[in-house]
């Protein structure tokens, strides 16, 4: 089996931890570009799945029926850190769909944005639901329900029909069943599913080509791609991973996190798509793996892979703030990976 790809922690001299990554590119025809450990694995995409979720709501018409703008349809693909233009998104969704935050069952945590959870302390506030990382997903199921009859009261059960129409909407991607998936409960609660990350890969180069795939789908995906690289920020949030990346790849690159080390993205000039996941879920060697993959893919030029050094190679520091170690792909890993 081809080997994972390895991300290295070091202190001083030495390298104190390693992450082994799982990563898999394809084109749009399914064919493998590179790869790097078990690639056939079931994963679960976790929110890496969204930008799908959000083009299942769009495919049904419920972006047109509501009037969505492309900020909303980018917070609704996103995991975003609970900052006022956030809040701002998800509440306009919802008035839109007539329904307030007590319809969202996503629960409730402080802001992932620090200076937004200060804003909120020093007001001698608490979150809210629409804090919440998942809420525009969230929101975007609720207006899915309304748009096809299903009960919003019960949205995130898989038997509802909207989970089931996102269900198979992703399936279709993919080229699998929905039917045989394993699927779980996600964070936030809703069905999330897995597959492999040579199939997730495909979903990813469908989103990036809009080829293989029905006209529907094709243009409800391309609503979403164009909404997330217009607004990066509103798919993550201020100084994020994901934001930074598609704003450094000036239009060219989807990206999206997921939970345990997931990460996604769709390079639309080069008709790929492009997942990995951490195998042990640890989140800071997402980013110098998915960097060191798509530069060398030709995905990211040099100018562009050094404007994202803070996350290509992160410092390592100490409690003081003074510089330890760093974070940095294993010299020559990727070359070493089978393309």
């Amino acid at each position: 089996m081809n080997r994972p790809l390895l991300v290295e922690v070091t202190r001083g001299d030495l390298v104190e931890s390693v992450h082994g990554v799982a990563a898999c590119a394809v084109d749009a025809r399914g064919i493998t570009l590179y790869e790097a450990g078990d690639v056939d694995a079931p994963v679960y995409l976790r929110s890496a799945a969204k930008p799908f979720i959000a083009a299942a709501v769009l495919e049904s018409g419920a972006g047109e029926r509501f009037g969505f703008d492309a900020r909303e349809i980018a917070v609704m693909s996103g995991s975003h850190t609970g900052e006022p233009f956030h809040v701002d998104a998800v509440r306009s969704m919802l008035k839109k769909i007539g329904m307030d935050a007590s319809a969202l069952q996503c629960g409730v945590h402080w802001p992932y944005d620090e200076a937004a959870t200060n804003a909120l302390r020093r007001e001698g506030q608490e979150p809210t639901v629409l804090h919440n990382n998942c809420s525009g997903k969230h929101a975007g199921i609720l207006a899915l329900c309304k748009a096809i009859g299903a009960d919003t009261a019960t949205y995130l059960l898989a038997d509802n029909p909207a989970e089931r129409r996102i269900l198979d909407f992703c399936a279709r991607l993919s080229d699998d069943d929905a039917a045989s998936w394993p699927v779980g409960t996600d964070g936030c609660g809703i069905p999330v599913y897995a597959t492999s990350l040579k199939n997730a890969a495909l979903s990813f180069a469908r989103m990036a080509s809009l080829r293989g795939i029905g006209e529907r789908d094709a243009t409800a995906l391309r609503a979403v791609r164009e909404a997330m690289v217009a607004h990066p920020e509103y798919v993550a949030g201020t100084n994020q991973f994901d934001t930074e990346l598609m704003t450094a790849a000036g239009g060219n690159v989807a990206a999206k996190a997921g939970a345990e080390g997931v990460h996604g993205a769709a390079a639309i000039a080069q008709g790929l798509g492009y997942v990995s996941k951490v195998l042990d879920g640890g989140a800071r060697a997402r980013g110098p793996s998915t960097i060191a993959v798509l530069r060398g893919l030709g995905v990211l030029s040099a100018t562009q892979a050094a404007a994202l050094g803070r996350f290509g190679a992160p410092s390592v520091y100490n409690r003081a703030g003074r510089l330890v170690g760093e974070i940095r792909v294993f010299p020559g890993a990727v070359e070493k990976a089978n393309v």
